[in-house]
């Protein structure tokens, strides 16, 4: 049922973001909101959505580089909602991962449909029986393979799980990981380090609360199972 569903909207608006939220409210939907691009992709880290709706001209960060960057920690369908109407930036949009493009104004019941169709084809999308157990990682084509089933990576999860598997077990500390990853004279903390092996965990763990593949060690590190 699409009532389950959980949506975010990434509009400024105020008017136009409440108007949207009442209206998928009472069509059952579950609704989160962000008014920023680092709003958004904050809620994409903490949480999982049905079908993200997205406004191109937000007030800190283009809405074609939260594409970019929401396409690297969330699975979400994304369906454009903008008054950008040039064919350029649809074009844009949709060749970094948007699956719909709305423009402004629009009507209400167009964009339900529209995200209905974006549900469907997310539960409709066929899924891979497993061949065979464990989990491989493919660095070269962003690919972890889980139980025979091939789960697409960002370049730094890749990275981070190749870094884990070169180790062949040992604990890999978060100093380590930070050089590896973001290199010695990055920002990158801690925070960046746990940040990253929730997304992977997320993708390549049946179970996220009792992990089987990543391994924090508390105070120490990650390293990763095989088996």
């Amino acid at each position: 049922m699409s009532g389950a569903a959980s949506i975010l909207i990434i509009e400024d608006e105020e008017q136009l973001q409440r108007m949207m939220r009442s209206a998928l409210t009472q069509a059952g939907y579950v609704v989160a909101t962000a008014r920023s691009g680092i709003e958004a992709l904050d809620h994409l880290v903490r949480s999982e959505f049905g079908v993200v709706l997205l406004d191109l001209g937000l007030p800190d960060m283009d809405g074609k580089e939260v594409i970019r960057q929401a396409k690297a920690i969330s699975r979400a369908p994304m369906v454009v909602v903008s008054a950008r109407g040039s064919e350029a930036e649809k074009i844009a949009a949709l060749d970094l991962g948007a699956n719909d493009y709305v423009g402004k104004p629009f009507d209400m019941g167009e964009l339900m449909a529209r995200i209905r169709v974006a549900l469907r084809a997310q539960r409709d999308c066929p899924q891979i029986k497993p061949a065979s157990r464990g989990l491989q990682v493919d660095a070269a084509t962003r690919r972890a393979i889980v139980d025979g089933v091939n789960i697409r990576l960002s370049r730094k999860e890749a990275e981070f799980l190749q870094l884990l598997i070169d180790a062949k077990g040992e604990i890999v500390s978060h100093d380590d990981i930070i050089k590896a990853i973001w290199g010695r004279g990055g920002e990158a903390d801690y925070m960046n380090v746990r940040v990253l092996a929730w997304q992977v965990r997320r993708k390549i763990e049946p179970d996220g609360a009792a992990p089987r593949f990543l391994i924090a060690e508390v105070g120490l590190g990650y390293r990763v199972s095989l088996d």
